[in-house]
Order: C-alpha cells, then structure tokens, then sequence
C-alpha cells in the first residue's frame, strides 16, 4: 500500500488523532523527517535541538553511524529466531560483556529482553523465585514502566496509574530521600521500618527496588548513605536490592551502570533505552546463584535479546570506548551544571540544580519559594523553548521540573546553542 504523503504537522496532527488512541500522549506536536546526532529536522522543514534523546535513549545520538553500520550487517545475516530456539553469538557475547560491566565482586548472569518494563518484571519474577517471597518494596516518585506490575510499582499517580487497577497485591511504597521537598535519608530509612512494623514483616519481602536517579519522578539522586543504609537492612532480613537502571543506565551518569557510583552493589541491575542506541533491548544482570534460580523455560520471550538488538548494543559499547562517551558525560553534565547555576543567579524561579554525570535538571518554583512547585510556569518554557528550537522534556511529581538528556556525542558549540534558548526561554516567560 502506498504511504500517504502529508507534508504539514498540522495535518499529520489530524490523522493521528482520529488513527491513534488518545491514552498515547505527545510532549510536542511536531512529526520528523529526520535526525542527525543532536539535531532533528520536522516535516516542515524546521530543525530543532534534541535535549530530550526519546527519553534517555540516544546516548550515542540520533543515527550514530557506528549502529547504523552494525544493525545492516546483521540485517544481512538474520532478523530473528527467538533465541530460545536457535541461538547466536551477539546474544552470549551481550551478556558477557553487561555481566563484566556490572558492579559487585561476584560472579554475573544475564538475560536480554526487550523493553524496560520487561526487565522490571522479569526481575521482580527472578527475586520472588530466588527468596519465595512475595513483597517488593518500591519508593515515592519512582518510575517502573506501563505494564500493571511496573505500574504498581510505580510512585506516581498522575498520569500513569489512573483508571488502570487493581494492581497486583504485595507491593508497597517507602519515601525517597527528598531534601529539597523535607525527606531526609533517616526519614526515608525510618519509612521502611514503619512498613515492616505496619504493613509487611521483613521475611516476606523479596526485594528492594529504587532507580539510583529517580527519572520520571524528577531527577532526584539516591544519596550514597540512603543506599548503604536500605543494603543493611536488605543484608539484615535476607532481602534482594535491585537497581532499576532502565534510564540512568549507558554511561549516562558518567560510569556504564550509575549504581557502580555507590558503595554498595545491588544485587540485580535492570537496563534499557540506551544500551542499543535507539534499537529495543534491555536487560537483568545480577548475582549468578539469584539469576540462576528460575526453572529452564522460566526466563525468556520471542523478541527477547534480538539479534538486531545485540548487534545494536554491541556497537554502543565500541563507541563508548572509541569517543570516550564515559568521560564526556562527566565533563557535559558538570559543564551543564554550571551554566545552569549561572541562570538560577539570574532567574529566581530556579530552586535547584542538581545531576549525575550528564542526567541533568532544573526545578522550578514560583519566586522560587520551594513550597510553591510552578508546574504552568514549566510547561510554558518548555514551549517557549520548542518554538525557539530547542526540544525539552519535563517531569516530577509536581510536573516542575526540566530534564536534559541531550546525547553525549552533541557538540559543545550545539549543546552552548541549546543552553542559551533555555536561558532566552527563562527570560521571556517570566517577561509575560
């Protein structure tokens, strides 16, 4: 069937809403041609910058050359055949290497899957097969994935888990260390000894669960006392702790894994978005006795580790060694950081500068009194932005917050560009 031609954002606009359901959201009304590392073009003609990378998936940027090459070489091989019946290389050598990348001195397994939620769940199924025990204890403002037991242990309401429940039993939340908003670790810490005492004894619960940087909560970073404190408690009453790396995995934040900047490890890392540049795959690396402990047959799926996937990976890997991208999200996200500083100087409504590596973002407040969350104030400079050419995303609880998740392999003069339209965006906002 030929592909109808429709060469206006407008008009695609139209046939979207009366072609898709209205549950599939949209930050930005534009439809793309194409994309080029950290810029995008719309079918108008229009280019914009990228500081959004679809959601912390880009890492490695929009088309990066090195994938591209990769993927249409295992094209030309083979497409698929569910691993679990005819097996291939790229999948073992994946594994290998996620199992060499990931923190703790023990001995690692792997399992390759496709989707973030994915691997949440599987990774749920492998703690509650390992302890046989029921309760996970997820944490205020996480954010999981979209199927009913990721949404469950999801932390937020608004606009994920409204009109969706029941949502499976077992499953509780503590605070997240929150200073900014009034929690402090021993805060948060005392929260998971009142659902002990309250709600769940500790010898029915199989894991812990937190994202080392909080994502769609609002870019809130674990504390390194908080994580040796919920570690101790795990290692106290024989509970698994499980890092969800799905967004702050592939070299965000500066190391592979972001939880190889804590001074504990988990137990169980799940991995997603940018670990094959823009190609679905994810992943649960984790201790070998727990990853081990599912029944033959137990673990797996058709798409699950593809070998489009694979090779994708593998690629990301090779350019993150030949471009350095580790260390260049370092410099990135403290070269951000203080040039955001530079305008929460300037612009009062910025209450906070905060990131890990080049995972980076701004809260903002009304006159920048922290118990006033600006959510309008957000979502008007995100526009502003956008019309200036700049994509941005917002996120948090209270919908305050402006995330940077532009690719590590942006130039420094586009990553400049893109700065200087947030400022001018600050500035006319607050100008109305």
């Amino acid at each position: 069937m030929k592909r109808k031609e429709t060469t206006t954002n407008s008009a695609l606009m139209l046939r979207r809403h009366a072609a898709v359901a209205r549950g599939v959201g949209q930050a930005h009304e534009i439809f793309l041609s194409r994309a080029d590392n950290a810029e995008v073009w719309d079918v108008e003609g229009r280019r914009y910058i990228d500081f959004a990378g679809g959601i912390a998936v880009l890492n490695t940027g929009h088309c990066n050359p090195d994938v591209i090459r990769a993927v249409q070489a295992q094209l030309a091989l083979y497409t698929h055949t569910c691993f679990q019946v005819l097996a291939y290389e790229p999948y073992v050598e994946l594994a290998e290497r996620m199992n060499a990348l990931a923190p703790g001195d023990f001995t690692k397994k792997c399992l390759l899957l496709s989707t973030g939620a994915e691997a949440v769940e599987n990774a749920i199924k492998i703690a509650r097969a390992h302890t046989q025990r029921p309760g996970v204890i997820a944490f205020t403002g996480g954010y999981h994935g979209r199927t009913n037991m990721t949404l469950g242990l999801t932390g937020k309401v608004a606009p994920y888990k409204i009109g969706f429940g029941p949502f499976p039993g077992e499953i509780f939340h503590a605070l997240f260390p929150n200073p900014l908003h009034g929690i402090s670790v021993d805060d948060a810490l005392h929260s998971v000894e009142t659902l002990f005492k309250n709600d769940i004894e500790p010898t029915r619960v199989a894991a812990f669960i937190l994202e080392p940087v909080q994502g769609e909560g609002g870019f809130y970073i674990a504390p390194n006392d908080f994580v040796e404190g919920l570690r101790a408690i795990a290692d106290r009453h024989g509970i698994l702790l499980i890092a969800d790396e799905i967004q702050t995995g592939a070299g965000r934040t500066g190391t592979w894994f972001a939880c190889e900047q804590w001074p504990v490890a988990p137990d169980l890392i799940t991995t997603a978005k940018s670990m094959a540049g823009g190609f679905p795959i994810s992943g649960v690396v984790g201790r070998a006795e727990v990853m081990d402990t599912p029944a033959q047959g137990g673990l797996g799926g058709t798409y699950a580790g593809s070998p489009i996937g694979c090779a994708a990976a593998l690629a990301v890997l090779e350019v993150f060694d030949k471009e350095q991208l580790l260390d260049r999200a370092k410099k990135l996200g403290a070269y951000m950081v203080t040039q955001l500083n530079g305008m929460a100087s300037r612009h009062c409504c910025i209450g906070d500068v905060r990131g890990l590596g080049a995972m980076v973002a701004i809260e903002l407040f009304e006159d920048g009194d922290v118990s006033r969350p600006a959510p309008e104030l957000t979502k008007r400079i995100v526009a502003d932005a956008r019309d200036k050419g700049l994509i941005l995303l917002s996120c948090g609880s209270y919908g305050n917050v402006i995330r940077i998740l532009v690719p590590l392999t942006a130039s420094d003069a586009l990553v400049d560009e893109g700065l200087a339209i947030i400022d001018a965006a600050l500035t006319a906002v607050q100008a109305v």
